[in-house]
């Protein structure tokens, strides 16, 4: 579980802004998102892999988008809650690098599944539709595994993918 349960999350959402009242609140999280590289460049812009509990695991950061007032903010990592993680996950790039050509067959296209972060407005009748905040081989673009269709190979990061700590890597919704 991440920082934020469900009914919290709700609970934050329903409210909107306890400064202002305004009912739109910006919402960032570290979400799952794939995308298709041919020798290790981005064949795609990618796609969204996550779902609403693991878009809820992930928030690090809730506030109005009228006046900013931060109604939710927590600086652990929001992978392995290691203190103070989520500063070096935004600010360091992949540990797991995609190859050029998978190591077993040579295939050049490899799917990519990464955690990176992102923003979404939730209130007023918009529904959270998230915009990456970071591009592929960026700080804050975390490749958590990549694997091969023609040969079956994959290949998973150690360790926390977000911020390196050794784990134990806690479950995931």
């Amino acid at each position: 579980m991440g920082q934020l349960d469900q009914p919290a999350f709700d609970r934050l959402m329903s409210a909107g802004c306890t400064a202002c009242g305004h009912p739109t609140l910006e919402i960032k999280s570290i979400i799952d998102r794939t995308v298709i590289v041919m020798a290790a460049d981005p064949n795609d812009a990618g796609r969204w892999a996550h779902d609403g509990e693991k878009f809820v695991d992930g928030t690090y950061r809730v506030a109005c988008a009228k006046c900013a007032h931060v109604e939710f903010e927590h600086g652990d990592c929001p992978r392995c809650h290691s203190a103070g993680g989520l500063a070096t996950a935004l600010s360091s790039t992949s540990k797991l690098v995609v190859p050029k050509r998978c190591p077993k067959c040579s295939e050049l296209e490899l799917m990519a599944i990464a955690m990176l972060p992102a923003v979404a407005r939730f209130g007023g009748g918009e529904s959270p539709k998230p915009k990456p905040l970071v591009e592929f081989g960026e700080p804050g673009y975390h490749v958590v595994a990549y694997a091969c269709d023609a040969c079956d190979n994959a290949v998973v990061a150690e360790g926390c993918p977000l911020c390196g700590a050794p784990g134990p890597l806690r479950p995931r919704p």
